[in-house]
Order: structure tokens, then sequence, then C-alpha cells
């Protein structure tokens, strides 16, 4: 079975009080407040999916607080809606310590630092974990984040992606600079390493500057693994000349088959590969079928309307408070913010246009992300049903409460798709290339 066609899957986390479901720390079942200040919190989700043979966990980050709601971050910081911002580079060191197979995703933004920086983070984690690192690479849609690492004001959103495309020109150039027959470790002759095989690198462009040596010794086992979410069209741009594997976000299928095949067009039209793409879920999964779907609404009657605007209202880049909840969510006016999250969230699965208020009751469990509820073997289900329908690679699924959601998952839910032959039973590989794209 190790060639035959599988469902990957990673878990997605953020390094705050919450992962996507608002108000989740004010659940009795969670667990993250307190795990906020306590390694072994996230070394046992760690342990537990690698007990699960995830390919990976997956951080997404917000890495500042959202203040576009009425101009204010009042209600982010009332609600905890992706408030505190911890940086979630520790956390990759200390799972990818805790586990032998596991990936180790992390979303780093090209803002706020520089890519000589960047890269340096990233290429020191990939060594330390074997090949086992995965970096999410992102433009930076909040003005939050553009303000507070210093640029002064909210860049606008295709100039983002020229920006983060000379940004990754530097690592490129970074990682080519230092070839694996450059290293001689020679302790006989005093040779650390071959001068005339490592190139400087001194680049000048419109945004960035750098001039010196790679920083990190290569990685026999390769750099890490690129993923990418935009979804607008410059997006996917950047994403079929940078992308590995594309992360998308839609909140029902037709929305995935229709992103699967602009993706594919995409390709196309620059001469990229095929793109391998996976899908956000969000599985809810109790004994009975009625016992998950009260414990959705269960969990959304906590959250109040003004979290979900709040947190909208950053990802989206527009004040919400200014919209009739009751009438449909527009597009007429222009979005800095994530225009592929706004057009997803902007129609239901009938492509009717929904509501201000129904989209703010889908998303104060998680932001776009299709939910699928109810036993075990509906949820296994569903999974399978997905994956042969869309043709994607896999899922990269969020929690509503943790570390509960990680737990009935893997306990009960990934029996059921090795059972069927779906999903692996073990680890082929070391390293995430290899178990997730089949690459050394």
């Amino acid at each position: 079975m190790a060639n035959a066609p599988r469902i990957h899957l990673f878990q997605m986390l953020l390094h705050t009080s919450i992962t996507h479901t608002l108000m989740a720390w004010a659940d009795p079942a969670d667990g993250q407040l307190d795990g906020l200040e306590d390694y072994g919190y996230w070394t046992d989700i760690a342990r537990t999916l690698e007990r699960g043979c995830f390919d990976g966990v997956f951080f997404a980050d917000s890495p500042a607080t959202h203040a576009v709601y009425k101009g204010t971050a009042r209600p982010s910081v009332e609600y905890g809606v992706i408030w505190p911002n911890h940086d979630p580079m520790p956390l990759i060191a200390v799972m990818s310590a805790a586990t032998k197979h596991l990936g180790v995703c992390v979303t780093m933004s090209t803002n706020g630092t520089s890519p000589y920086l960047a890269c340096r983070r990233i290429s020191t984690l990939n060594y330390l974990s074997r090949g086992r690192v995965g970096w999410n690479i992102v433009s930076g849609f909040s003005r939050a984040e553009h303000l507070a690492c210093g640029l002064g004001k909210q860049v606008e959103h295709d100039e983002r992606y020229d920006m983060a495309d000379e940004f990754m020109e530097v690592c490129y150039r970074l990682w080519d600079g230092v070839p694996q027959e450059a290293i001689l470790a020679d302790k006989a002759a005093g040779r650390f390493a071959d001068p005339q095989l490592v190139r400087e690198v001194d680049y000048t462009g419109k945004y960035y500057r750098c001039k010196g040596m790679g920083p990190v010794l290569p990685s026999k086992h390769g750099r890490p693994v690129l993923f990418q979410a935009g979804s607008s069209g410059r997006g996917m741009e950047f994403a079929m000349k940078h992308a590995e594997v594309i992360f998308a976000i839609q909140n029902h299928v037709p929305g995935m088959k229709k992103a699967t095949a602009q993706l594919q067009a995409q390709a196309r039209k620059h001469g990229a590969p095929e793109p391998r793409v996976i899908f956000g879920l969000q599985p809810i999964v109790r004994s009975t079928e009625a016992q998950a779907r009260r414990r959705v609404q269960e969990l959304r009657e906590r959250v109040p309307l003004e979290a979900n605007l709040a947190r909208m209202s950053g990802v989206f880049g527009l004040d919400l408070s200014q919209f009739d909840p009751d009438r449909p969510l527009s597009d007429a006016q222009e979005s800095q913010g994530s225009r592929g999250l706004m057009a997803s969230a902007m129609t239901n699965e009938k492509g009717e246009q929904a509501t201000l208020r129904d989209v703010a009751e889908q998303w104060a469990l998680g932001p776009t992300i299709k939910q699928v509820v109810g036993t075990p073997e509906m949820v296994a289900d569903e999974i399978e049903s997905i994956w042969r329908e869309t043709g994607c690679l896999g899922f990269n699924l969020s929690p509503t409460t943790n570390p509960d959601s990680v737990n009935d998952f893997v306990d009960h839910v990934i029996p059921i798709l090795q059972k069927r032959g779906v999903f692996r039973r073990e680890y082929e590989h070391a390293t995430l290339r290899e178990n997730l794209l089949g690459q050394d």
C-alpha cells in the first residue's frame, strides 16, 4: 500500500488562546489557555499527532492584533480574538524535539524581518529536525501587522506579493550559496569548508538588500518544504512560482473544486507542475450525530457577534461595523486584506450571497473552513468523499477546543481511515518532503 494514493493530514494550530474557534478559551473542555505557559501541552499534542501518523502540525500565525473593526483593537482584546500573539517558532523546536517523524510547519510572514534572518531561523530549525520543517510563506494581509512591524501603513495587495517575490529571491540565493559539497569537515586536514564553493550573496533589489554568506549548513535532507496560501489572482501567481504545496480555504465542496480548477489553470498558464492542494477542514466528532450537532450550536452560541466582526474586519481589511448584518455581504468595496477569503465567504454552497450575520455565524468556529460533523464513521466518510471528489492531496484540520479535538480525531477517526486503506499506518520515511511528496 506504500505507493497507493492516500490522504495526507496536518493539524492546524495557533500560538494564542484559541486556534480558529472564537471564545474556545472559555470552554470547560479547552486547555490551551493554560498551555500557553506549558511546553508539555504542546509536546503532548505533537506525540498524539505522531501516534496518529499525521504528516505534520501546521502553525497558522497572526503576528499582530486586528484593529479594523470600529477603528480599535478593543473588541479583539476583550474577547481574545487572536490575541495574545505569541511566536510559534519556539514550539516548532520543542515539538520536533519531542517526535521523530512528525513534520513541523510554520507560517512566517515576509513582513517585519529581513530575508536573511528569516532564512536563518527556518533553515536552522530544518537542520536541527533533519528535514522535517515546512514554511508557509505569507505576504501578511493584516493592517495591524504592517503597522506593528514598522511599515507605517498597510501595503497594497499586489505590492505585498512583489515584495514577497523579491524576499524569496534572496532566500534562494542564500540557500544556493552553500552547496553540500562545500562542507568538508576534514579533521585531519583542518579544513571545515572549501571557500571556493561558498558564494557570497550580494543582492540589491527594489525592496531588499543582502550582502553576506549563507548562515546555516546545508541539510542533506534539503530545504524546508514551501507552502503558500494565497488565493487571489496575484496570490496564485506567487504560489505557482514558489509553493510545493498550496493550502486553500473554502467552506464547501463546490468552492474547493472551483479553487482547484483555478489553480490548475494558473499552473498551465505559468508552465508550473500540477498543484498539490490541501484544504482546511474542521472535524467535530461525537458518539452520535445529535451530540455533534449540539456541540456545534453550543460553541457558536458562546461567540458574540462583535467578536466575529472584529476578526472578519481584520481579515478583510474592511470595517464591517458600517454594514447591515442582515443584508448580503457585498464585494463592492476594494479590500487590501485577504481578497481570497472575502470572496470565499460571500457565497454559500448553493452559490447564493450570504448575509453578514450568516457569515459571522459560520466564522465563529473557523474562517471559511468547512465543518465535518457527526460520528467517527460519518466524519471518516465525508473526509474520504471530499478527498476523492476534489482530488486534493489532503487536509489541514482545525480544532474547536484542544487537546480534546486532536485526541478524539486520532483515537476514533484515524483507525477508520487506516482500516479503509486511505491513510498510512506507519511512516515510510524520515523527512516531511518524503512523507508528504514522495521526494528525497
